[in-house]
C-alpha cells in the first residue's frame, strides 16, 4: 500500500493555523486507504492542536498516522492512547545555545531582527532551534510580504552555517530558518519512514508547497521520492480526492 507524506503549513493548514473542514475531510479519507506522514518544521503540539485533535480519528485511522515534528527530527506513532516517540535527534544545550547565539546576532547585523514581533522570534524545540523573523504567531499577510524572493533568509542562513558547520542550517517557512543536527533534515525522515514501514521511497508520495530548489520540501525531491507540489491547502485538498480515488478504486473492482 503507497503511503502520503504532507508539509504541513501552506499545504495541509494555513500557516499556522487549524485545518478547514474540506481539508480534514479529504485527509480523513485518505486515512481509509493509506498510511499517511505529516512532516514539518513544527513542534508536536502544532501537529495535535492544527491537524489531529480536528480529525475524527479511530483506531485503524491512527494506525496508518504517522508525525515527524521539527523536520523529521522526530518521529511518533499512536499506541492507543497517545502519541510516542519512535525517535529524537535532540541537539545538546551546548549547541542549542551557540545556534540561538548566532541566529540572533546575525540576524540583528543584518537588520532582520523584529523589535515588535508577533510572539517568540527564537524558539527552542529541543531538536531544532528556530528563528521567526516576525514572530511565531505572525499573520500570514505580513509573512508573505516580508521576504517574497528568499534573499533576506538566505543571506541569514548563510551567515549562520558558516558559524554553525557541525549543524544543518536551512531555510524553513516563509519567514524562518531551522538548525538542527547535520544532515537530518525531511529528506533522513523520509528515509527512517521507509526503514520502519518497509514502504520503499519510490511508493510513498511527497506533497509540499516549498519543493523549488532551497526550499524546505526540496531535499525529498532531490531524495527521489515522487511528489506533488502544491500552492496552498485547497489545491492540496483536489490532489488528495484524486489520491482517494486512486487508490480506492482496486477495491471496488
Amino acid at each position: 500500500m503507497p503511503l502520503v507524506a504532507f508539509d504541513l503549513d501552506d499545504t495541509l493548514t494555513p500557516s499556522k493555523s487549524p485545518i478547514e473542514p474540506p481539508m480534514a475531510q479529504a485527509l480523513a479519507a485518505l486515512l481509509d486507504v493509506a498510511p499517511v506522514c505529516i512532516i514539518s518544521g513544527g513542534q508536536l503540539e502544532q501537529f495535535t492542536v492544527q491537524v489531529t485533535d480536528r480529525l475524527d480519528l479511530d483506531a485503524e485511522r491512527l494506525a496508518r498516522l504517522h508525525l515527524m515534528p521539527t523536520c523529521g527530527t522526530r518521529y511518533y506513532r499512536h499506541d492507543g492512547t497517545g502519541w510516542v516517540a519512535v525517535y529524537a535527534h535532540d541537539l545538546s544545550d551546548a549547541e542549542r545555545t551557540a545556534a540561538a547565539a548566532a541566529v540572533e546576532e546575525h540576524a540583528r547585523r543584518l537588520g532582520l531582527w523584529a523589535e515588535r514581533p508577533w510572539g517568540p522570534v527564537i524558539e527552542d524545540r529541543g531538536s531544532q532551534i528556530t528563528f521567526s523573523a516576525l514572530g511565531q504567531q505572525a499573520p500570514l499577510d505580513a509573512k508573505r510580504a516580508w521576504d517574497p524572493t528568499g534573499e533576506k533568509k538566505e543571506a541569514l542562513r548563510a551567515a549562520v552555517a558558516a558559524d554553525l558547520p557541525e549543524l544543518e542550517v536551512r531555510s524553513g517557512g516563509s519567514t524562518s530558518v531551522d538548525i538542527t543536527r547535520k544532515g537530518v533534515d525531511k529528506a533522513y525522515g523520509m528515509r527512517r519512514l521507509a526503514e520502519h514501514t518497509g514502504i520503499a521511497l519510490e511508493d510513498m508520495v511527497f506533497v509540499g508547497d516549498r519543493l523549488d530548489e532551497g526550499g524546505n520540501d526540496y531535499p525529498v525531491k532531490a531524495l527521489g521520492v515522487p511528489c506533488v507540489a502544491v500552492s496552498g491547502w485547497e489545491e492540496t485538498v483536489d490532489v488528495v480526492g484524486r489520491l482517494v480515488e486512486e487508490l480506492a478504486a482496486p477495491r471496488l473492482s
